[in-house]
């Protein structure tokens, strides 16, 4: 973390107790859960009883906070033994920080406060020296949402207010700024305004149905996935969505993620499970015979459809759902071609990553608190990953202890246009599967040794990259992408049997072409094609039927340009085929 991004957490996080001491003077009953700093901002949770909070209090919390900060009340931490930190919050009823205590105590971890003139916080801090140091001008509440205590649905439902702080008031316009693109660019509105996909709450949460327009775009996704993958030597398999419970068992799926798997059902006396992931099948093929060193490495990949758990008040759209494909493969290869995978897979990544237009970076994820292996393993592996990020020269920053248990792996972060950074392709070493199912190949002296296992996805979910790209383009597909790439606008009924007959012959050079023979003036018409975000439209009226040339109007101009039906067909092709981004 840079020395600007500690003062700027710090100043987070201050506001945040600013924020809490404001609701606590407004509502003297309210009982606190976490209020923690965030990409951007901060939030803090509130129990209020019978108040429910509305868009119009954020501003009477804004006022009192002002007149908080304009007091200059220092910010005081006292280390506290665990009997006073009870008794403090005892007094107040903040029966959610004593739940916080009793784990601190358990953890047999430091006990600290923060003071801001008469409220007081459990707090481990850091904080800035005084309110004094917010800016009045320079912070803003942003939005309330519901929040489960804990994050079960089991617990209570709390209230959360949202917020944002920076150093200056230009620096906070610049962000709501950003913020009212970014709400331009929901992924949800649009997906809605161009009929891309729906949730059908009457078949279930979190379960996306891809209408034609969204079909069409993620086919050409998984297209060109297959493409890309086929030249770099990719198999492709398929397997079940459902397997007996004792599978999941044997991989660690049931004893580390029970929470995010359904619940099991019965099939001939048997309990079964649907799938939360695709490896245990690939390595039940890869099982299925025995394979020599010279065979390897063997590269495994299916978009496959997964099954979790999420919580209701988690889920989001395309971007947190319950039913998803991954773009899933899996290597297996011996510990000589190790290095030389990992390192054809991330330029893959990248490579998939620029041709989307989409900014890439890279995070090295390493040993965590808990692991399987010996710390000489993790060592080696870690060092191997990032001497291949340096080899490629990419940018890459460090996650200390962001591995999972099995495996140390490299991150990237996909960027949009709006400098978002959204969860993309992983590279994962598995060092915890081969163990488990035994996964061998017979080596050049005829010996079984154990194979090396790497996971990978280069898009990550479907559901979630496709979410992804409509925020980043705005709904503004490519040209390569767009479910609809010429819309014809005939201008009146004597016009439609030309427009048909063109559209054929833009379908025989496998162009998608939309007539809009609907009986309504050539304005809407148009007017409707803009909407849709259509990248070419042609009116097609007695003088178009007449002549040679086409009358073509590109998307965002308004310019009609003339072009003969040879050269625009040649035209689009190329933009198709090179799939260029305006």
């Amino acid at each position: 973390m840079s020395q600007n991004d500690s003062n700027l957490d710090k100043l987070r996080h201050t506001t945040a107790h600013v924020m809490a001491a404001a609701v606590l003077q407004l509502w003297p009953e309210a009982k606190f859960g976490i209020g923690p700093t965030i990409k951007d901002g901060f939030y803090y949770d509130f129990d209020l009883g019978d108040k429910t909070l509305k868009p119009e209090d954020l501003p009477k919390i804004e006022q009192k906070m002002k007149e908080i900060i304009k007091q200059n009340l220092p910010m005081e931490k006292t280390e506290v033994d665990s009997d006073k930190a009870i008794k403090i919050n005892k007094e107040a009823k903040q029966v959610y920080k004593l739940e916080l205590i009793d784990e601190l105590i358990k953890e047999k971890k430091e006990i600290s406060v923060y003071s801001c003139g008469k409220f007081c916080d459990l707090c481990k801090g850091p904080h800035l020296k005084s309110t004094r140091e917010i800016k009045p001008n320079a912070f803003k509440l942003l939005s309330i949402a519901g929040a489960y205590w804990r994050g079960s649905e089991q617990r209570p439902m709390l209230q959360r207010i949202y917020g944002t702080v920076w150093e200056n008031k230009e620096d906070l316009d610049k962000y709501l700024k950003l913020i009212k693109e970014a709400e331009s660019r929901d992924h949800r509105v649009i997906g809605k305004k161009l009929d891309l996909f729906s949730i059908q709450e009457s078949v279930g949460s979190g379960l996306i149905h891809f209408h034609p327009n969204g079909g069409m775009i993620r086919y050409e996704i998984e297209k060109f996935w297959r493409e890309e993958h086929l030249k770099r030597g990719y198999q492709f398999v398929y397997s079940p969505h459902i397997a007996k419970l004792e599978i999941w068992k044997q991989s660690g799926h049931w004893e580390k993620y029970r929470e995010n798997m359904f619940n099991p059902f019965e099939v001939d006396n048997g309990q079964y499970a649907i799938k939360p992931s695709n490896c245990p099948f690939h390595i039940k093929m890869y099982k299925n015979k025995k394979w020599s060193y010279k065979e390897l490495p063997l590269r495994w990949g299916e978009l496959g459809t997964c099954y979790r758990f999420e919580p209701s008040g988690t889920l989001h759209g395309l971007t947190r759902v319950r039913g998803f494909t991954q773009d899933d493969a899996h290597i297996f290869c011996t510990e000589e071609q190790f290095e030389s995978e990992i390192e054809g897979v991330v330029k893959l990544a990248y490579h998939m990553m620029e041709v989307f237009g989409l900014k890439p970076k890279a995070f090295l994820a390493t040993r965590p608190e808990k692991y399987l292996g010996t710390i000489k393993q993790w060592d080696a592996n870690e060092t191997i990953l990032e001497k291949i990020l340096k080899k490629l020269k990419l940018e890459y920053e460090m996650d200390c202890g962001g591995g999972v248990f099995y495996g140390p792996k490299i991150d990237v972060k996909i960027y949009d246009a709006l400098d978002r950074g959204w969860q993309g392709p992983t590279i994962q070493l598995d060092i915890n599967l081969p163990e488990r199912f035994d996964i061998t190949y017979v080596d050049k002296g005829g010996q079984n040794k154990r194979a090396i296992m790497i996971h990978r996805t280069v898009l990550g979910s479907m559901e979630r990259f496709l979410g992804s790209l409509i925020e980043h383009y705005g709904g503004n597909f490519p040209l390569w992408l767009s479910p609809v790439q010429v819309q014809l606008i005939p201008v009146g009924k004597e016009h439609i049997k030309p427009a048909q007959q063109l559209a054929e012959e833009f379908r025989a050079e496998n162009i998608r072409v939309k007539v809009d023979e609907l009986n309504e003036t050539v304005g809407n018409k148009i007017r409707k094609a803009i909407q849709q975000k259509v990248p070419y439209m042609l009116v097609i009226g007695d003088k178009e039927v007449k002549q040679t040339k086409l009358a073509v109007r590109e998307r965002g101009q308004k310019e009609v340009k003339n072009i003969t039906k040879k050269s625009f067909i040649k035209q689009l092709k190329e933009e198709i085929e090179t799939k260029k981004i305006k």
